[in-house]
């Protein structure tokens, strides 16, 4: 057997950690870290949050930590089987091995277990059914180490059987392929067979579900090749993607993007061919307000506001924004960069300040203009000479401006 010493792993060992285990220790219940955690850990990655497995039962955990005098917090999870413990201000969740008796493809009726194998099957995928003893003992039923090594997904046992019990790990695999894979196109054949034959299941899956899982894949690895496969197997018109999205456009963009950053919303966007697709995306995913802000934004001005031939590429976007009188244009013109593949120009309006019009109405009436109305048109003309300066103008030589005017 396998026993990881690794210094992530070590470093888990806060005084909590140390106080949970000595409890079910002293009550001979086993404790074991589950799922992505020990994915992560073997990769030699720092788990951003970690799972907790054991024998014992809800009732069993909640008897032992209460007679011990410890927090328990929110008890939403417990006819699951999980139970939240707070110990030295970190909170550790503990869920009871479980079987799953009923799956409609959404949600399991579970019943409890104390055999770690039969909770290991009822996992999604080889790489994160494994289990890691507080030894250091690695649990691995389903050569779940093997094909982390050898960068593989697959799901455990039969993959049509895994998909049936929950249509959103059609998506979670394309989630880890595009995590763990090294290259494009490396699946069993009759792993995809069984997504395509299933993907209809995720027409019942919730919209909020779905953008949870599409977001990470789309600022993931291998995306381009994701979202084909997308259309391939009959998946994106189930998950609110545009029947006829423009792959070839996709595939431009996500090459430009790669190492910009984008937010999921910019990437998708290029599949878009107009408005529509933004909207259809929204009924079906309930994405946020900004998202869809963002969207419609892209699909808007990815034509015409582009970069202008000479010494000042960047003018169009910096008139675009000081004429905005929207919020947050400024962080949707960042995007609209990256989409366009303009590194360079992207750097430079990161580091751009928006000037302040250096002229208030105060100041024309110091100079005798006195009505609101004349006001009001002369500073709208001082703001046009000072655009076309380049916002660089100060005070006094626009109310030079203004004499002449």
């Amino acid at each position: 057997t396998m026993r990881l010493q690794a210094p992530q792993f070590q470093a888990l060992f806060t005084p909590g950690l140390r106080s949970v285990a000595e409890l079910f220790e002293k009550k001979n219940y086993e404790l074991r870290i589950a799922g992505g955690a020990v994915r992560d850990l073997l990769s030699g990655v720092t788990p951003q949050d970690i799972d907790f497995a054991t024998t014992a039962t809800p009732a069993e955990m909640k008897e032992m930590f209460t007679a011990a005098g410890v927090r328990l917090i929110n008890n939403k999870g417990e006819k699951h089987g999980t139970i939240t413990a707070r110990l030295h201000e970190q909170n550790f969740e503990i869920t009871t091995l479980r079987i799953d008796v009923v799956t409609d493809g959404r949600h399991a009726e579970v019943e409890f277990t104390t055999d770690w194998h039969k909770d290991a099957e009822r996992r999604d995928l080889t790489v994160n059914s494994m289990f890691l003893g507080l030894d250091g003992t690695l649990y691995d039923f389903f050569n779940g180490y093997e094909d982390l090594k050898n960068k593989k997904i697959r799901f455990v046992g039969k993959a049509a059987e895994r998909i049936q019990e929950d249509y959103l790990r059609i998506l979670r695999y394309f989630r880890f392929y595009g995590r763990i894979a090294e290259k494009p196109g490396d699946h069993e054949p009759n792993t995809l067979q069984a997504i395509k034959e299933n993907s209809k299941g995720l027409a019942g899956i919730s919209g909020e579900r779905i953008w949870v899982e599409l977001k990470k894949i789309l600022l993931g690895n291998h995306v381009n090749h994701l979202v084909q496969l997308m259309y391939e197997l009959d998946i994106a018109q189930y998950i609110g993607l545009p029947l006829d999205g423009n792959l070839e456009e996709f595939a431009r963009v996500t090459k430009n993007i790669q190492n910009l950053s984008p937010k999921p919303m910019t990437v998708l966007t290029s599949l878009f061919k107009g408005k529509d697709d933004v909207t259809n995306l929204d009924l079906r995913l309930k994405i946020s307000k900004e998202e869809k802000n963002l969207g419609l934004f892209l699909v808007k001005h990815r034509q015409e506001l582009t970069k202008a031939p000479g010494p000042e590429p960047l003018r169009p976007y910096q008139d675009f924004l000081m004429d905005s009188r929207e919020a947050n244009t400024n962080s949707k013109i960042l995007e609209l960069l990256k989409y366009q593949g303009e590194e360079q120009l992207l750097k430079e309006m990161q580091e751009w300040t928006v000037p302040s019009f250096p002229v208030s109405g105060h100041d024309l009436r110091k100079m005798g203009v006195s009505s609101g109305k004349e006001i009001g048109t002369a500073l709208q003309q001082l703001r046009d000479e000072w655009k076309k300066s380049g916002y660089h103008m100060d005070k006094e030589e626009l109310l030079s401006c203004l004499k002449k005017l």
